[in-house]
């Protein structure tokens, strides 16, 4: 047996693996890249002195160097954020603050959700978007010339976009460009500053000809809506492309991809999406016990949405208990038995989880809400961003009175069993063989909760107890040296 493998050999802990790292981009190919010029000039303007950079996974190779140049070519110290608590396309102003940063540049994909505690400046990766393809493409796609089609795209390709739109628009008049606009006050990205004010509605304006959400600006030809338009979008599948076609989900969507160099009509069917997603609304009305997991915090107004769900859920007779855990799997909310669905607040790329894997489903706040709101029904709108389901958003729905549904019944698709809405809702009664506290519907029998506590109580096993005042004290002791499989008092094995 080699050595290197022996149950007393310490040659197992200190044996170092090779481990393959991506190459770093040369010096002189940081400054176009990752616009570092541009980036120190908004640090020198606003005289910030502590700045955070926030970089995703695949881009940590060159973030020394970046960190290197900025130092160099400015006032500031950079701090380095790396490991995200949530998905890399959100600003992460809690690590930012950490640090005691003054701002934060954002680098890589983002999903330009509004950040409002810190300065910001977005910073997209410049890949590579073969034009003559790509129109070639739109071409082959779109044989009509008059059509109507807006043109979307991930953030990484707006710095093609314009010689697209040179391309396309002598042969298409009836094209539309998509414009970024970042939102927020002190927010830079390619060239263009937004503050409050030239804010504008998270819908339609007035006229009803300009579409303002997640991030992209675009304006309607008069007298036509969205519905009367094709979606063209330039990126890769993914987050980005399912959040736009679930949620323009009336008009009909094609893409490009730059890496693989095709091109296709999005054959994936919306309504067997919204289905699926109507199959998780039913299940959450079955539910009793809700988990609203907290997936960002760093999209504005996350705290006020987290106590919505709470009154919404409470009037519909459940119960909720609110998680933050960082990034999401399998494992951690297997934990949690006693939860029957969970809710996830999180950004609108982030929000369409795939819950296969989960052994509970999770929803977003706009299914819960129509799963407990009786005033919401479940239409052709699909809403991503929570934002729009807060009051003065463009899809708020008050909260039903419940005098109105006090009488009503509602029957399950899944189990085709009647649910009762107001179990929690009703006052409490005191028990007339004692002082305890029960809950009572209107049939007057006593309602069956089933809350964490309850479950709790039913397992064999509950956790490590405490047994305060039980465990006697003890002065400390010397413990065991080496590893666990060999300890260095007992011996080597023969």
């Amino acid at each position: 047996m080699s050595d290197a493998f022996s149950s007393s050999s310490e040659n197992v802990i200190q044996r170092v693996v090779d481990v393959t790292v991506k190459t770093g981009t040369p010096v002189g190919e940081l400054e176009e890249l990752y616009q570092i010029r541009k980036t120190c000039d908004f640090i020198n303007e606003h005289q910030f002195e502590k700045v955070a950079l926030q970089f995703p996974d695949e881009l940590l190779a060159d973030s020394v160097a970046v960190a290197a140049e900025i130092e160099r070519n400015s006032n500031a110290k950079p701090f380095i954020l790396g490991d995200t608590s949530y998905g890399s396309c959100c600003v992460d102003e809690v690590a930012a603050e950490h640090v005691g940063a003054n701002c934060i540049v954002h680098y890589g994909s983002a999903c330009l959700s509004p950040s409002k505690r810190l300065p910001l400046m977005y910073v997209f990766e410049r890949r590579a978007l073969d034009l003559e393809k790509c129109t070639a493409a739109f071409r082959d796609l779109h044989p009509d010339t008059q059509s109507h089609v807006v043109i979307l795209y991930d953030v990484n390709y707006v710095h093609a976009i314009n010689d697209l739109q040179t391309l396309l628009l002598p042969d298409y008049p009836n094209v539309i460009i998509s414009e970024l606009v970042v939102e927020g006050e002190h927010c830079y990205s390619h060239g263009r500053t937004k503050g409050q004010h030239d804010d504008t509605s998270l819908s339609e304006r007035d006229d009803g000809q300009v579409v303002y959400q997640f991030g992209r600006r675009f304006s309607l030809k008069g007298g036509l809506s969205i519905a009367d338009y094709r979606m063209f979008y330039v990126g890769q599948e993914g987050a980005t492309l399912r959040n736009f076609m679930m949620t323009w989900n009336c008009c009909s969507f094609c893409s490009f991809d730059p890496i693989k160099m095709t091109a296709r009509t999005e054959s994936v069917s919306i309504n067997r999406a919204l289905m699926k997603r109507y199959y998780a609304i039913e299940r959450a009305k079955d539910a009793n016990v809700v988990g609203i997991l907290v997936g960002t915090l760093g999209v504005a107004d996350y705290l006020s949405i987290i106590q919505q769900l709470k009154e919404t859920i409470r009037g519909a007779g459940k119960k909720s208990y609110v998680f933050a855990m960082g990034k999401l799997n399998v494992p951690k909310l297997a934990n949690f038995l006693e939860i029957d669905i969970f809710v996830l607040i999180a950004c609108p790329e982030n929000s369409l989880l795939d819950s296969s894997e989960f052994y509970k489903p999770v929803v977003t706040p706009f299914e819960m809400e129509v799963a407990c709101n009786k005033k919401r029904e479940w239409s052709e709108e699909y809403v991503t961003d929570f934002r729009h389901l807060l009051p003065g958003g463009q899809s708020h729905v008050p909260l039903a009175d419940r005098q109105e549904d006090d009488d009503e019944t509602d029957m399950s698709l899944i189990t085709g069993a009647l649910r009762s809405q107001n179990l929690l809702s009703s006052e409490p009664e005191v028990s007339s063989f004692g002082s305890s506290v029960v809950l009572r519907n209107q049939a007057l029998t006593v309602a069956n909760t089933n809350s964490a506590a309850s479950f709790l109580s039913e397992r064999s096993w509950r956790g490590l107890e405490e047994k305060l005042g039980e465990t006697p004290v003890v002065k400390a002791v010397e413990g065991r040296r080496g590893i666990a499989i060999a300890y260095e008092e007992e011996g080597t094995s023969p």
